[in-house]
């Protein structure tokens, strides 16, 4: 069995300041965990790509990229709500985060991985269509169930 982690350091970038839950070190903790267990040395790394903005325009609206773009090139402190703390790379490591998920998609629908595990930040599961909420700026497993959908033709996307 063939298993991908997906991890790029330019998930780091993604600043959300001190004390906030979602924070890098969380995310280099795991990394450090994984690469302590024995299957460590079996695992095929995984680079994201930035995810087209077309994608992500297939659940999110024009404009709330515009204004999530605009907000992180400001250096805003927020987007939408407290709980969603952005910083100057934000919006491009937002992007990183995206294309993750399809490149890890179109890896295991292809069979170049049998599964995969994507040590990706910021976090895409809450977003809604025109407002960053739950720590999320975009929603990457609905930006990648779209995208298997329409590119690999899935009916279904569990």
């Amino acid at each position: 069995m063939t298993t991908g982690l997906l991890y790029d350091p330019i998930y780091l970038d993604h600043n959300t300041g001190f004390g906030h839950p979602e924070r890098s070190e969380r995310l280099s903790a795991a990394l450090e965990y994984i690469k302590q267990q024995p299957f460590f040395e079996e695992i095929v790394p995984v680079l994201p790509r930035s995810a087209e903005p077309e994608w992500v325009q297939q659940i999110h609206t024009s404009r709330y990229m515009e204004r999530a773009e605009t907000a992180c090139r400001r250096n805003n402190s927020h987007l939408d709500s407290l709980d969603v703390a952005i910083s100057t790379r934000s919006f491009d490591v937002a992007l990183q985060a995206a294309g993750g998920a399809l490149e890890l998609g179109d890896r295991v629908v292809s069979g170049a991985l049998d599964n995969a595990f994507g040590l990706i930040r910021p976090p895409g599961h809450h977003a809604e269509q025109d407002m960053a909420l739950g720590f999320c700026l975009f929603n990457n497993i609905a930006i990648l169930a779209r995208y298997l959908q329409t590119q690999h033709g899935l009916q279904k996307v569990l």
